[in-house]
């Protein structure tokens, strides 16, 4: 059986808690002080009433900075395999012609 790593402690939007993985616990302070960050910002822009409305709209928030960064990854990959076959079409026309 895989032991799971030491547990981290972190404080997010003023709830203390355990974080055990096998990440690097810089690595999960920082994940954590990222969550922190945009939840507190959450609450600072809207005075929403509830912690589990802040940590919705917190994760909408954290979802959709996934979700553009998932897509312009996915537009540079398409440019490179589109700029590398004509690269390669380019190379194969002139070892033709030879």
């Amino acid at each position: 059986m895989r032991e799971e790593g030491k547990a981290t402690r972190v404080s997010i939007f003023g709830g203390e808690y355990s974080i055990r993985g096998e990440a690097d616990p810089e690595y999960i302070r920082t994940v954590a002080n990222y969550v922190d960050g945009k939840m507190r910002e959450i609450d600072g822009e809207l005075k929403v009433p509830s912690v589990s409305k802040v940590a919705i709209l917190a994760s909408l928030n954290i979802a959709d900075e996934l979700f553009k960064e998932k897509m312009e990854r996915d537009k540079v990959v398409s440019e490179i395999e589109r700029r590398a076959a004509r690269m390669t079409a380019l190379l194969q026309d002139s070892l033709e012609g030879e």
